[in-house]
Protein backbone atom coordinates (compact mmCIF):
# COMPACT_ATOMS: atom_id res chain seq x y z
CA UNK A 1 0.00 0.00 0.00
CA UNK A 2 1.58 3.90 -0.53
CA UNK A 3 2.32 5.75 2.24
CA UNK A 4 -0.32 7.70 3.62
CA UNK A 5 -0.59 11.26 2.26
CA UNK A 6 0.45 14.19 4.31
CA UNK A 7 -2.89 15.48 4.63
CA UNK A 8 -4.25 12.88 6.50
CA UNK A 9 -1.52 12.83 9.21
CA UNK A 10 -2.45 13.71 12.68
CA UNK A 11 0.10 16.28 12.53
CA UNK A 12 -1.02 18.32 10.00
CA UNK A 13 -4.56 18.81 11.76
CA UNK A 14 -3.21 19.74 15.41
CA UNK A 15 -2.80 16.22 16.81
CA UNK A 16 0.25 15.18 18.66
CA UNK A 17 -0.13 11.71 19.16
CA UNK A 18 1.41 10.42 22.58
CA UNK A 19 2.52 7.35 24.28
CA UNK A 20 2.68 5.88 28.02
CA UNK A 21 4.77 3.24 28.88
CA UNK A 22 4.38 0.37 31.55
CA UNK A 23 7.46 -1.59 31.11
CA UNK A 24 8.45 -5.00 33.13
CA UNK A 25 11.09 -3.82 35.95
CA UNK A 26 14.23 -4.95 36.67
CA UNK A 27 14.79 -4.09 39.91
CA UNK A 28 18.16 -2.42 40.21
CA UNK A 29 19.46 -3.43 37.03
CA UNK A 30 19.69 -0.42 34.91
CA UNK A 31 21.03 -2.15 31.85
CA UNK A 32 18.37 -4.42 32.04
CA UNK A 33 15.47 -1.62 32.18
CA UNK A 34 17.49 -0.11 29.22
CA UNK A 35 16.95 -3.01 26.80
CA UNK A 36 13.29 -2.72 27.98
CA UNK A 37 13.08 0.73 27.21
CA UNK A 38 14.12 0.18 24.03
CA UNK A 39 11.33 -2.48 23.29
CA UNK A 40 9.01 -0.07 24.21
CA UNK A 41 10.61 2.82 22.14
CA UNK A 42 10.43 0.79 18.85
CA UNK A 43 6.94 -0.23 19.75
CA UNK A 44 5.84 3.29 20.04
CA UNK A 45 8.02 4.36 16.97
CA UNK A 46 6.29 1.50 15.18
CA UNK A 47 2.89 3.30 16.48
CA UNK A 48 3.45 6.70 15.46
CA UNK A 49 4.13 8.15 18.78
CA UNK A 50 6.08 11.59 19.30
CA UNK A 51 6.19 12.15 22.84
CA UNK A 52 6.57 8.75 24.91
CA UNK A 53 6.41 8.68 28.96
CA UNK A 54 8.05 6.22 31.26
CA UNK A 55 7.18 5.72 34.77
CA UNK A 56 9.23 7.35 38.10
CA UNK A 57 12.59 6.10 38.54
CA UNK A 58 11.91 3.23 35.28
CA UNK A 59 15.50 2.76 34.79
CA UNK A 60 16.03 1.69 38.72
CA UNK A 61 13.18 1.04 39.63
CA UNK A 62 11.41 2.68 42.82
CA UNK A 63 11.28 0.21 45.60
CA UNK A 64 15.38 -0.71 45.87
CA UNK A 65 15.42 1.71 49.00
CA UNK A 66 19.06 2.26 50.08
CA UNK A 67 20.05 0.82 46.32
CA UNK A 68 19.75 4.06 45.65
CA UNK A 69 22.90 5.31 47.28
CA UNK A 70 24.91 3.25 45.93
CA UNK A 71 27.92 4.96 43.74
CA UNK A 72 27.70 2.01 41.16
CA UNK A 73 23.89 2.28 40.53
CA UNK A 74 24.04 6.08 39.93
CA UNK A 75 26.79 5.51 37.18
CA UNK A 76 24.55 2.88 35.53
CA UNK A 77 21.53 4.71 35.24
CA UNK A 78 23.85 7.23 33.64
CA UNK A 79 25.43 5.05 31.46
CA UNK A 80 21.70 3.84 30.59
CA UNK A 81 20.92 7.26 29.98
CA UNK A 82 23.25 8.37 27.37
CA UNK A 83 22.21 4.84 25.82
CA UNK A 84 18.92 5.49 25.52
CA UNK A 85 19.69 9.35 24.06
CA UNK A 86 20.88 7.59 21.08
CA UNK A 87 18.02 5.29 20.94
CA UNK A 88 15.80 8.36 21.14
CA UNK A 89 16.69 10.27 18.13
CA UNK A 90 13.39 10.21 16.42
CA UNK A 91 11.06 11.19 19.57
CA UNK A 92 10.68 12.53 22.49
CA UNK A 93 11.07 10.16 25.34
CA UNK A 94 10.85 11.11 28.92
CA UNK A 95 11.95 8.33 31.64
CA UNK A 96 12.45 8.43 35.31
CA UNK A 97 15.76 8.39 36.81
CA UNK A 98 17.56 8.80 40.17
CA UNK A 99 20.33 11.06 39.33
CA UNK A 100 22.93 12.11 42.07
CA UNK A 101 24.11 15.90 41.14
CA UNK A 102 27.00 16.97 43.83
CA UNK A 103 26.21 15.74 47.15
CA UNK A 104 22.43 15.51 46.64
CA UNK A 105 20.55 12.35 44.66
CA UNK A 106 17.65 13.80 42.63
CA UNK A 107 14.52 11.93 41.83
CA UNK A 108 13.97 13.00 38.44
CA UNK A 109 11.87 13.03 34.90
CA UNK A 110 14.77 13.09 31.94
CA UNK A 111 13.93 14.41 28.59
CA UNK A 112 15.43 12.88 25.76
CA UNK A 113 15.26 13.86 21.77
CA UNK A 114 17.21 14.55 18.63
CA UNK A 115 20.36 11.89 20.48
CA UNK A 116 20.67 13.47 23.49
CA UNK A 117 19.68 14.73 26.85
CA UNK A 118 17.58 17.66 26.16
CA UNK A 119 16.78 18.94 30.43
CA UNK A 120 15.82 17.13 33.45
CA UNK A 121 12.95 17.71 35.75
CA UNK A 122 13.33 17.04 39.79
CA UNK A 123 10.77 15.96 41.54
CA UNK A 124 9.06 18.76 43.85
CA UNK A 125 7.10 16.80 46.95
CA UNK A 126 8.64 14.02 48.16
CA UNK A 127 6.37 11.23 50.19
CA UNK A 128 7.39 10.44 53.41
CA UNK A 129 4.48 8.94 55.59
CA UNK A 130 2.33 5.02 55.66
CA UNK A 131 4.61 3.13 53.27
CA UNK A 132 7.15 6.34 51.73
CA UNK A 133 10.20 6.84 52.80
CA UNK A 134 11.86 9.24 50.00
CA UNK A 135 13.31 11.80 52.32
CA UNK A 136 15.83 9.04 53.39
CA UNK A 137 17.30 8.95 49.83
CA UNK A 138 16.50 11.94 47.49
CA UNK A 139 16.38 15.87 47.74
CA UNK A 140 13.29 17.86 46.89
CA UNK A 141 13.64 20.63 44.31
CA UNK A 142 14.46 23.67 46.00
CA UNK A 143 15.10 27.54 44.99
CA UNK A 144 19.31 26.69 45.43
CA UNK A 145 19.57 23.93 42.58
CA UNK A 146 21.40 25.04 39.58
CA UNK A 147 20.20 25.91 36.44
CA UNK A 148 22.29 23.59 34.59
CA UNK A 149 23.98 20.44 35.13
CA UNK A 150 26.77 18.02 33.87
CA UNK A 151 25.65 14.90 32.52
CA UNK A 152 28.18 12.97 30.73
CA UNK A 153 30.05 15.70 28.34
CA UNK A 154 27.14 17.85 28.27
CA UNK A 155 25.97 20.50 30.68
CA UNK A 156 22.40 20.18 30.13
CA UNK A 157 18.80 22.30 31.97
CA UNK A 158 17.86 21.33 35.11
CA UNK A 159 14.50 22.70 37.24
CA UNK A 160 10.79 22.14 38.09
CA UNK A 161 10.31 25.60 35.48
CA UNK A 162 11.49 23.75 32.41
CA UNK A 163 9.11 23.52 29.67
CA UNK A 164 9.73 21.72 26.52
CA UNK A 165 8.74 22.82 22.65
CA UNK A 166 9.29 20.80 19.40
CA UNK A 167 10.25 22.90 16.54
CA UNK A 168 7.86 23.37 13.69
CA UNK A 169 5.01 21.99 15.24
CA UNK A 170 3.07 24.70 16.92
CA UNK A 171 1.40 23.94 20.69
CA UNK A 172 3.46 21.19 20.89
CA UNK A 173 4.99 22.24 24.32
CA UNK A 174 5.09 19.97 27.20
CA UNK A 175 6.24 19.78 31.24
CA UNK A 176 6.98 17.01 33.57
CA UNK A 177 6.06 16.54 36.86
CA UNK A 178 6.23 13.01 39.00
CA UNK A 179 3.84 11.19 41.45
CA UNK A 180 3.51 13.19 44.31
CA UNK A 181 3.68 16.33 42.82
CA UNK A 182 0.47 16.20 41.45
CA UNK A 183 -1.42 15.06 44.77
CA UNK A 184 -0.12 18.27 46.35
CA UNK A 185 -2.92 21.79 46.67
CA UNK A 186 -0.31 23.08 43.67
CA UNK A 187 1.34 20.30 41.23
CA UNK A 188 4.28 21.82 39.32
CA UNK A 189 2.02 21.19 36.16
CA UNK A 190 -0.68 24.41 37.32
CA UNK A 191 2.52 26.82 36.70
CA UNK A 192 3.81 24.42 33.69
CA UNK A 193 0.31 25.40 32.17
CA UNK A 194 0.44 28.83 32.63
CA UNK A 195 3.58 28.94 31.31
CA UNK A 196 2.89 27.54 27.91
CA UNK A 197 2.47 23.79 28.70
CA UNK A 198 -0.30 21.67 27.12
CA UNK A 199 0.25 18.79 27.65
CA UNK A 200 1.37 17.74 30.69
CA UNK A 201 3.55 14.58 32.12
CA UNK A 202 3.53 12.59 35.29
CA UNK A 203 5.95 9.85 35.58
CA UNK A 204 4.62 7.74 38.63
CA UNK A 205 5.78 4.49 40.70
CA UNK A 206 2.64 4.86 42.90
CA UNK A 207 2.16 1.29 44.25
CA UNK A 208 -1.94 0.57 44.39
CA UNK A 209 -4.40 -0.22 47.50
CA UNK A 210 -8.14 -0.45 47.33
CA UNK A 211 -9.61 2.89 45.19
CA UNK A 212 -6.37 4.52 44.41
CA UNK A 213 -6.99 3.63 40.30
CA UNK A 214 -10.05 5.72 40.57
CA UNK A 215 -8.55 8.57 42.84
CA UNK A 216 -5.46 9.14 40.20
CA UNK A 217 -8.15 8.83 37.05
CA UNK A 218 -9.94 11.54 38.81
CA UNK A 219 -6.84 13.58 39.19
CA UNK A 220 -5.67 12.93 36.12
CA UNK A 221 -9.09 13.87 34.75
CA UNK A 222 -9.50 17.37 37.03
CA UNK A 223 -6.37 18.51 36.29
CA UNK A 224 -6.31 18.21 32.72
CA UNK A 225 -9.87 20.07 33.23
CA UNK A 226 -8.35 22.53 35.19
CA UNK A 227 -5.18 23.22 33.65
CA UNK A 228 -6.80 23.10 29.60
CA UNK A 229 -4.77 20.70 28.99
CA UNK A 230 -4.02 16.89 27.98
CA UNK A 231 -2.50 14.60 31.21
CA UNK A 232 -0.55 11.85 30.10
CA UNK A 233 -0.15 9.65 34.02
CA UNK A 234 1.84 6.18 33.85
CA UNK A 235 2.83 3.95 37.04
CA UNK A 236 5.56 1.03 37.95
CA UNK A 237 3.54 -2.33 37.15
CA UNK A 238 5.04 -5.87 36.72
CA UNK A 239 8.42 -6.93 38.66
CA UNK A 240 8.83 -3.61 40.57
CA UNK A 241 8.66 -4.95 43.88
CA UNK A 242 8.87 -8.32 46.16
CA UNK A 243 7.81 -6.60 49.23
CA UNK A 244 4.38 -6.67 50.50
CA UNK A 245 2.98 -3.61 48.06
CA UNK A 246 1.20 -4.18 44.45
CA UNK A 247 1.98 -2.24 41.43
CA UNK A 248 -0.94 -2.35 39.09
CA UNK A 249 0.87 -0.37 36.22
CA UNK A 250 -2.22 1.99 35.41
CA UNK A 251 -1.54 4.61 32.49
CA UNK A 252 -4.26 7.21 31.66
CA UNK A 253 -4.26 9.68 28.71
CA UNK A 254 -6.81 12.71 29.17
CA UNK A 255 -7.35 15.71 27.06
CA UNK A 256 -9.68 18.95 29.03
CA UNK A 257 -11.41 16.58 31.44
CA UNK A 258 -12.19 13.29 29.05
CA UNK A 259 -10.30 10.33 29.07
CA UNK A 260 -8.85 9.10 25.63
CA UNK A 261 -7.09 5.72 26.34
CA UNK A 262 -6.49 3.55 29.56
CA UNK A 263 -4.18 1.25 29.99
CA UNK A 264 -4.87 -2.64 31.37
CA UNK A 265 -3.84 -3.16 34.71
CA UNK A 266 -1.19 -5.67 36.19
CA UNK A 267 -0.15 -6.83 32.64
CA UNK A 268 2.73 -9.41 32.82
CA UNK A 269 4.45 -8.25 29.82
CA UNK A 270 3.89 -4.40 30.09
CA UNK A 271 1.44 -2.21 27.91
CA UNK A 272 1.78 0.75 25.78
CA UNK A 273 -1.59 2.95 25.58
CA UNK A 274 -1.34 5.76 22.77
CA UNK A 275 -4.01 8.47 21.99
CA UNK A 276 -3.96 11.62 19.38
CA UNK A 277 -4.36 14.55 21.56
CA UNK A 278 -6.05 17.66 20.44
CA UNK A 279 -3.25 20.43 20.89
CA UNK A 280 -4.88 23.12 18.33
CA UNK A 281 -8.36 22.37 20.56
CA UNK A 282 -6.41 23.24 23.64
CA UNK A 283 -4.95 26.46 22.49
CA UNK A 284 -8.27 27.84 21.51
CA UNK A 285 -10.15 26.92 24.85
CA UNK A 286 -7.18 29.18 26.28
CA UNK A 287 -7.99 31.61 23.35
CA UNK A 288 -11.24 31.70 24.61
Amino acid sequence: MPPPHPFHSPRTHGFVRVGAASPVVHLADPAANAAEHRRWIAAARAEGVELLVFPELSLSGYSIDDLHLQGAMTAAVEAALLELAEAARDLVVVVGAPLRLGDRLYNTAVVLAGGTVRGIVPKTYLPNYREYYEKRWFAPAGGDDPAEVRLGEAWVPFGTDLLFEVEDRDGFVFGAELCEDYWAPLPPSTRQALGGARILLNLSASNVVLGKAEDRAVLCASQSARAVAAYVFTASGWGESTTDLAWDGQATIHELGARLAESPRFALDGALTVADVDVDRIGLERLR
